[in-house]
């Protein structure tokens, strides 16, 4: 599964001229400031937006091709969208919006894969209800059901969380988790709040001022220091994909990685289950000396890598641990104190984790729609 994507178009004031490659299921996200091209581009890809110059295709199939006069209507480009705002039907129930986009699939899913996408998004109880009696999260729940059931090569999320509050956005960030493990469908994910992209995406495209200027692996991306000045977001600190280890006695729970253990608070997962952890860079401390009479249980040996001192007040340092980056932002002068420089060891004390969990539904795949 490949997503090819070129787009070239001038607007007012404003340049867009991006070229990125998904060639993998999964999420990606489109990641960068307001007014980076982002909303612009997955319209361009839904067939909403004709741009100047340029080329689309999913899997092979061109969808809009500049040179060649191609651009297939958006209802035949298999694209579900998700908005901000839902956008469901107000004069229909839950059910009647779902089967909206699945009447007009060109491969309608059978009865028994529309009950695994109801159950997938935990919508049973709601099929009755009309829009104007759910919440904010369940109204995006149906969009995304809405979406998947309209038989789609590829899902577009502009911002699917941007108009809920903290609590709807925990409330829905768990299904959009077995969404993008179950699903198997590429999906692009326009957000510029780095702690969903953490936790969602697996690879990332960073635009500003209209161009991509970083595509990569999350877990390199999102630690890099020029993040900042790539696109007005710090580095996160780290992400790192982690498999749970044998049970312990002290109430603790290892995780490995490659780079050492992490250890976190009890855990009823399977050995061998692979998780997400995310550090802030907020919650790791630097020392030159291994502690050992401090209450924090994850003391990493590390390596220094770039460090960025352009702040008044504070540094990021880039950290190596196996193959593993972080960072850690401390205070200018406790980079000076420490005399941190480029390839010196030195230990990394983690103050919290983040570990990014589903709630456990046992497995249950898609199939193709």
């Amino acid at each position: 599964m490949s997503v090819d994507v070129w787009l070239a178009h001038a607007f007012d004031g404003f340049e867009l001229d991006a070229r990125f490659t998904v060639a993998t299921d999964g999420v990606t996200a489109l990641f960068g400031a307001s007014g980076a091209g982002k909303t612009t581009i997955v319209n361009a890809i839904a067939g909403t937006f004709a741009p100047r110059q340029g080329r689309v295709a999913i899997n092979g199939r061109t969808l809009f091709d500049s040179s060649t006069g191609i651009n297939v209507p958006p209802r035949q480009r298999r694209a579900g969208y998700v908005f901000q705002d839902a956008r469901l039907f107000p004069h229909m129930n839950v059910m009647d919006n779902l089967l909206f986009g699945w009447r007009r699939a060109p491969n309608r899913a059978s009865p028994d894969e529309i009950a695994k996408v109801i159950s997938l998004l935990g919508l049973g109880g709601l099929r009755e209800r009309m829009p104007r009696h759910l919440s904010g999260g369940e109204k995006g729940r149906v969009a995304l059901a809405r979406a998947l059931l309209s038989s789609p090569e590829i899902l577009l999320l502009d911002e699917p969380l941007a108009a809920l509050d903290a609590a709807r956005r925990a409330e829905i960030l768990p299904y959009l988790e077995r969404l993008r493990d179950e699903a198997r469908l590429p999906m692009l994910y326009v957000s510029h709040q780095l702690d969903e992209v953490a936790r969602l995406a697996h690879g990332i495209v960073v635009l500003r001022d209209g161009k991509v200027v970083r595509q990569g692996s999350i877990f390199d991306v999102l630690t890099e220091l020029e993040l900042p000045t790539l696109a007005g977001a710090p580095p996160l600190g780290a992400v790192i994909s982690v498999k749970v280890g044998e049970p312990r006695s002290d109430g603790l729970t290892a995780l490995a990685f490659d780079g050492g253990t992490l250890l976190v608070q009890e855990m009823q997962r399977a050995r061998g289950s692979q998780l997400r952890v995310r550090i802030r860079a907020e919650e790791i401390m630097l020392a030159l000396e291994e502690p050992r009479t401090i209450s924090a249980n994850n003391v990493l040996p590390v390596r220094v890598g770039e460090i960025r001192h352009d702040r008044a007040t504070d540094a990021d340092v880039q950290l190596i641990c196996g193959n593993t980056k972080m960072v850690a932002r401390i205070t200018r002068a406790s980079l000076e104190r420490l005399q941190l420089v480029p390839a010196m060891p030195v230990f990394a004390i983690i103050k919290s984790v983040t570990v990014d969990t589903q709630p456990s539904s046992g497995i249950m795949l898609l199939p193709r729609l």
